[in-house]
């Protein structure tokens, strides 16, 4: 077959295709493993951050991360709608847990119906931190969050102290927000202001805020948080994402749980 010829100009590129493919495929494949445990690792890392265990950047590597994770965090799954834990052990990996990839499957999840949010769906389990002081007690609650901002879905955390009311920080570890704008959601000047905020009024409803322009500070403005500049639509987001996962949507029941018993167990 001459190999200026239509034909074989057809069945090379059809072979190089095939042979691309199949190198794409095996190349997932294989690494699949991979990046589920890089997943799993960079949202440790988070939680160790924002509960103060580790510094941003520290250079540690992933054995060192896992060491540190294992020894100061219970992580724990609760079923959303009950605010109780799943002792039955219907999650049988709670590490392993993907609340992500749960929310998307009807099995696993609910409608999300007209939520603040703006969520499709919502599990109906998730995975929670439990962070331990050296004496074992409960020092920290760390929650996943989630919610609608201006390019994207914003999937981050927040961190409450041992009185399940006060904020002891709050980070998000992907979004797809602008650059400067909504994507100040990063910037580590701007998270610190989150700290010893208050979430909930004298009914425990979550009325914790970000408003436009710069807030007083905690203790005159409990409730409220500095706006981001020129993201107003980010900043609703990120008010809209809290007020529903502690709400009662979200980990209200959970929350309330602990409040009645004195404490997570």
């Amino acid at each position: 077959m001459p190999r200026n010829s239509p034909a074989y100009i057809v069945l090379f590129s059809a072979i190089v295709c095939a042979v691309c493919s199949l190198f794409v495929a095996s190349s997932a494949t294989f690494l699949k493993e991979r990046q589920v445990r890089n997943a799993l690792l960079d949202k440790q890392t988070k939680v160790l951050m924002l509960a103060g265990l580790i510094e941003e950047k520290s250079g540690k590597s992933a054995e060192e991360i896992e060491a540190v994770f294992d020894a100061r965090i219970n992580t724990r799954i609760v079923k959303l709608e009950t605010g109780e834990y799943d002792t039955e052990g219907v999650i049988a990996d709670p590490a392993g847990y993907d609340q992500l990839k749960a929310s998307k499957d009807p099995a696993w999840s609910v409608a999300g119906g007209d939520n603040i949010a703006g969520l499709k769906s919502i599990p109906n389990y998730a995975k929670v931190y439990l962070v331990n002081g050296d004496d074992g007690n409960l020092e920290l609650l760390v929650l996943p969050v989630e919610g609608k901002g201006l390019w994207s879905t914003l999937y981050g955390f927040v961190a409450l102290r041992a009185d399940f009311d006060t904020v002891h920080g709050l980070t998000f570890y992907k979004h797809l927000e602008t650059p400067g704008l909504g994507g100040e959601v990063d910037n580590p000047r701007w998270r610190a202001k989150w700290a010893d905020r208050k979430v909930f009024d004298e009914n425990f409803d979550p009325v914790i805020r970000v408003i436009k322009g710069p807030a007083d500070p905690p203790d005159e403005a409990p409730f409220e948080v500095d706006g981001l500049s020129g993201a107003t639509i980010t900043s609703n987001g990120v008010t809209y994402l809290m007020q529903f996962w502690l709400g009662e949507d979200g980990f209200g029941p959970y929350l309330a749980k602990l409040r009645s018993e004195g404490g997570a167990s």
